[in-house]
């Protein structure tokens, strides 16, 4: 008798337990009763989105401009692992960490640790652009018309213009103080659960790129340019380019970061395997502007169709590395389809879509950054000219081959080459570029 009394007692209890959990999840909250459902991962509200920032010091008073503006860093980090930070002085990358194979995560972006380190005479004299926005024009414009003896420039229309000489006859990156050397107006973009970001804005006026007007006339039109950097949780990491122009001028922006896939500071890059979706490239001269032709790469140091360790050939002979000391030349990248070839420098239309540029991958730590672009080329500089002279965010030396840069850009000195893509654009045909930068793992944990 009490034995069935208490199984009976115990169902009861038992059924009125089912009855109050069934009521609490019927009548809970909407907010309580359905969880969100992560891919990736227990993340917060935000998907692990977040932005936050940092006083990273002042321009010095020697500084070209802007002199002692205050630095803010702002750091972009997501869910996976990825963190990003951005200075608003030149949209400088000062640093850039992902996961390993393991899961470790590393800085894999050359840079330093505060301001002056941007700022110092070492880096002036070696002025390798870390990380910086690249503007108004990335890479070389050589003389006038191609013609020996004249000043770096171009002709647009039956106007002539002329840009200061800051690297041999050529003018590079913009000029004296380009981009990389300016402060820029700084929007936090909040975590939406799909992305964070940061807009970066400057309004570029006429005659930027000659610092000294008695010798030279510098770019027309004033430039209004917005950068826009977004990071998601599949660790894309993405720029938006976008300007409008008062005159017709030319532009071509790009990003000069340097990575070691294997860790900033670890050494050289010579190992890391290189594929590019090229399969031509534009050869220079012995001031490194293009001739303007176009060959194949079959058959050359410049063929990476497959993967190819980045030191297997740099010691070579071959003419174009010795006038580079090593990799540092546009390659002409491959389209998909004949939408991804309409011009978006003025040209109308739809915005061409994403093409793949490159793929990098460091064997020993498994890290793989994957580059895919509106744009129609690709610089690969191997860090030739990194001489021991600059000590990075860990504190170590850089020394020729601890970093590379893959600039996604229209070709250098295209201003002066009519058979090269159009750098044009007009008050009426704005500027728009994409570029995009996936950050993974071959091999063990993959952060794809």
């Amino acid at each position: 008798m009490t034995k069935r009394l208490s199984s009976r007692h115990l169902r009861v209890a038992f059924c009125a337990m089912l009855v109050v959990l069934v009521a609490g999840m019927v009548f809970a909250p909407a907010g309580m009763a359905k969880r969100p459902k992560h891919r990736h991962g227990p993340f917060n509200h935000s998907n692990g989105l977040s932005i936050s920032s940092s006083s990273f010091g002042n321009l010095p008073a020697t500084a070209p401009a802007n002199a002692g503006a205050a630095v803010t860093n702002y750091t972009l980090t997501n869910g996976r692992g990825m963190s990003v930070s951005i200075l608003d002085y030149g949209g400088v990358i000062q640093s850039l960490s992902v996961p390993d194979r393991r899961g470790r995560e590393t800085n894999v972006t050359l840079g330093f640790a505060n301001i002056d380190g941007y700022t110092n005479a070492a880096y002036v004299k070696s002025n390798p652009y870390f990380g910086a926005i690249i503007g108004r024009y990335g890479n070389r414009i050589g003389p006038v018309g191609g013609q020996a003896g004249q000043p770096p420039g171009f002709v647009l229309g039956a106007n002539t213009y002329t840009l200061d000489a800051n690297n041999g006859v050529a003018s590079l990156h913009g000029g004296n103080v380009g981009f990389d050397k300016r402060m820029w107006d700084a929007t936090p973009i909040p975590a939406n659960g799909k992305t964070v970001g940061l807009k970066l804005h400057r309004l570029s006026p006429a005659g930027e790129g000659c610092t000294t007007p008695a010798t030279c006339t510098g770019y027309p039109g004033n430039v209004d340019v917005t950068v826009t950097f977004t990071l998601d949780n599949r660790n894309n990491l993405r720029f938006d380019y976008a300007a409008t122009t008062t005159a017709l001028t030319v532009l071509n922006l790009t990003n000069h970061s340097y990575w070691n896939l294997a860790g900033e500071g670890t050494g050289t890059i010579n190992d890391h395997l290189l594929k590019l979706n090229a399969n031509a490239f534009t050869p220079v001269d012995v001031n490194l502007i293009p001739d303007g032709t176009t060959p194949s790469v079959v058959g050359t140091p410049f063929d990476f169709t497959r993967f190819h360790a980045i030191g297997e050939r740099l010691r070579g002979n071959d003419q174009q590395l010795v006038f580079g000391r090593g990799y540092d030349h546009n390659w002409v990248l491959n389209q998909p389809s004949a939408r991804a070839k309409i011009r978006h420098h003025g040209g109308g239309g739809s915005k061409p879509s994403l093409n793949l540029a490159a793929q990098l991958v460091d064997p020993s730590s498994g890290r793989e950054l994957t580059i895919s672009t509106t744009e129609p080329g690709i610089q690969f500089y191997s860090g030739n000219f990194l001489d021991g002279t600059l000590y990075g965010t860990s504190g170590h030396q850089y020394r020729q081959g601890d970093g590379l840069a893959l600039e996604t850009q229209h070709f250098p000195d295209s201003p002066n080459k009519a058979n090269f893509p159009p750098t044009t654009i007009d008050p009426t045909h704005p500027y728009a570029t994409t570029t995009v930068y996936n950050f993974s793992t071959v091999g063990g944990h993959k952060h794809r």
